[in-house]
């Protein structure tokens, strides 16, 4: 009797549209856990339902509920659901760790209950990646004449990048100029680049490397130059460096011991005037002192004797 009632319901739910039936793609990145979301508030867990992960025709992930909850699950690559998704109804899987192997790969959620499969209720697309290092730029001197060979390599990323060369920052180098080739990692599925760029270039000119991940939004430079910096320039460079530290450091010196004494002259020159005024002031006041005095001494009469 509860089984006949709860088909209706069941049939009803795999009807329903799940927000993820459209197959967009999820980036993964290599080595790290991602989660591909499912969302299915519908499902009925009154009598014993199954829940099947699958990758292509393999299941990843089974999980059966029946009235009292989860009681069995399965999987493979240690694939996980939340242990509460029948009462939340997210029934996103969870990959704990992300292989290059599974690019481009769909996944889907089928409902089963008793013995009766749903349509895929979740379909969703999953697309690897992982990050280049930083390029290694060398510089080489070909064979030929006087050109100059620039060697750029990259390691441990996924998919295969672009490789762009730029001269000065602006120029494209000539046709013919760059061999590039690329060779996976047997262990990881990962990929190594390697470019060279054979051109004929001043000594002032600039020569960048660009590895570009459109799939991680990663663009990486590294920048040399035509002339090699061997240890003589880079001593030189460093003596240069040095030398004009010192010379700012000495000047600085020199300004702040110019200013001090400055102050200190404005300070003597501040106190003499001041002493100056003083006994200028003291001189003044003997000065009329004297002319009181004077006008106050009684003037002498003249007696005939």
């Amino acid at each position: 009797m509860p089984v006949a009632l709860c088909r209706p319901g069941l049939l009803l739910s795999f009807i329903t549209v799940c927000s993820c039936l459209d197959p967009d793609c999820v980036l993964g990145t290599v080595g790290r856990p991602v989660s591909l979301p499912c969302l299915y508030p519908n499902i009925s867990t009154s009598v014993n339902v199954s829940i099947e992960w699958r990758r292509g025709e393999e299941v990843v992930l089974r999980s059966d509920w029946g009235e009292d909850g989860q009681w069995d699950r399965r999987s493979s690559d240690s694939a996980a659901i939340s242990a509460d998704a029948a009462l939340t109804g997210n029934l996103s899987l969870l990959l704990p760790s992300v292989d290059p192997k599974e690019d481009n790969t769909y996944f889907s959620l089928f409902i089963v209950s008793e013995g009766n499969q749903s349509a895929a209720v979740c379909t969703v697309c999953l697309t690897t990646a992982a990050s280049f290092s930083p390029p290694l730029l060398e510089r080489e001197v070909a064979e030929q004449g006087e050109e100059i060979t620039f060697r750029c390599h990259s390691t441990g990323g996924f998919p295969e990048p672009a490789v762009y060369w730029l001269i000065n920052d602006t120029e494209k180098p000539p046709e013919g100029s760059v061999r590039t080739w690329t060779t996976a990692l047997p262990d990881s599925n990962l990929y190594n680049i390697t470019s060279h760029l054979t051109v004929n270039i001043s000594k002032d000119s600039r020569v960048s490397c660009m590895i570009e991940n459109q799939s991680m939004n990663q663009n990486l430079t590294s920048t040399s130059y035509g002339v090699e910096r061997g240890p003589l320039n880079q001593r030189a460079s460093e003596a240069m460096w040095i030398f004009s530290t010192a010379l700012c450091v000495v000047v600085g010196i020199m300004v702040i011991v110019g200013v001090v004494y400055q102050i200190h002259l404005d300070r003597i020159s501040k106190r003499k005037k001041k002493t100056y005024r003083q006994h200028q002031q003291g001189r003044d006041r003997h000065h009329q002192n004297r002319e009181e005095t004077e006008v106050m001494k009684p003037a002498s009469k003249e007696t005939d004797v």
